[in-house]
């Protein structure tokens, strides 16, 4: 990838939506992933395969993954969160090929979000693994929750987080996600965090996926991709959160990122103001949501024009 350009992963169809009680209808969510493609992203989390009783929101998984891979536009990527072996089968009965595997490095939140261990959860990935005998073409995503701190046990250490990679590592896995669940994160911590992982494992691509729960989404993101992070997670209009997380806020704005990112003239290939489209649409679907997003608040900065003392445009007097 183009030093001066980085991919944004929209995640707001499944992060985005997950904490929302009320359920968004298919038919909502199929039109939201329309404006997401019109905008330039070409990289989106749409759904989670996860039980239907724990997470209602995500109840439609078959009929939406079926629906956006009929209508994706050619290069844009797609795929589906599971948490296991079950989640995996159906999501591959859907038509989904690429799957994000989802656990923790914090034993605590593993058990309180996906309900096993680790190394329970270990085990259900080597099982989906062992589905590509039958689905050659599945690629499975590792996401890395609670990588910066966890809820329960606090901070994490990278050596934990070392250690679960290189266990992914030896099973096949290149394709790794980092993420800061609850937003314990800072940008020292995930500068070093994110430099020990691409300098150990140079051969993996790594992405990141930050919460905006203290303000620093945007800082960890510029710090992750100041030591060569090239793809990372947003969800439009900051929304999201784990619901098996206490404390969890939503997902660094996309918005923002995209702005701070072509600001710096690292370009990310999506046209903000079109993808403003969806943020539009879904508040008028849903007019209580509230948006945690700095652009969608004031806006792109837009000159007034300038202040002259004794010209027709002055502003102020004393």
């Amino acid at each position: 990838m183009d030093e001066s350009s980085v991919t944004l992963r929209e995640v707001m169809l499944r992060d985005g939506l997950q904490n929302i009680p009320e359920f968004i209808s298919t038919d909502v969510k199929i039109e939201l992933f329309r404006l997401i493609a019109a905008s330039g992203i070409r990289n989106m989390e749409i759904t989670s395969f996860v039980n239907p009783k724990a997470v209602p929101q995500f109840q439609d998984a078959a009929r939406m993954a079926q629906a956006v891979l009929q209508m994706k536009p050619e290069g844009v990527e797609v795929s589906a969160l599971v948490p296991n072996l079950k989640g995996a089968q159906n999501a591959l009965e859907s038509g989904m090929r690429n799957l994000g595997f989802v656990m923790s490095v914090s034993e605590s939140h593993n058990i309180n979000n996906v309900r096993r261990t680790t190394a329970e959860s270990i085990d259900e990935l080597k099982k989906i693994l062992d589905l590509k005998e039958n689905y050659p073409d599945l690629n499975i995503r590792v996401g890395m929750a609670t990588v910066f701190g966890c809820p329960f046990e606090g901070k994490i250490k990278p050596r934990v987080t070392l250690n679960f990679i290189r266990r992914f590592y030896d099973l096949g896995l290149r394709d790794i996600s980092l993420a800061d669940t609850v937003g314990f994160g800072n940008p020292k911590e995930v500068k070093e965090t994110c430099a020990l992982c691409l300098t150990e494992f140079p051969d993996v691509t790594f992405s990141i996926h930050l919460h905006n729960t203290r303000g620093l989404g945007l800082a960890n993101s510029l710090a992750a991709y100041e030591t060569g992070i090239r793809l990372h997670d947003g969800a439009i209009g900051g929304l999201g959160g784990c619901p098996f997380a206490p404390g969890a806020k939503g997902n660094t704005s996309t918005e923002d990122l995209i702005f701070m990112f072509e600001e710096m003239d690292v370009k990310t290939g999506v046209n903000l103001e079109e993808l403003m489209e969806t943020s539009r649409y879904f508040k008028m679907v849903k007019n209580n949501v509230c948006y945690s997003s700095s652009i969608l608040e004031v806006g792109v900065p837009v000159p007034q024009g300038a202040i002259t003392k004794d010209g027709s445009e002055q502003k102020w007097s004393i």
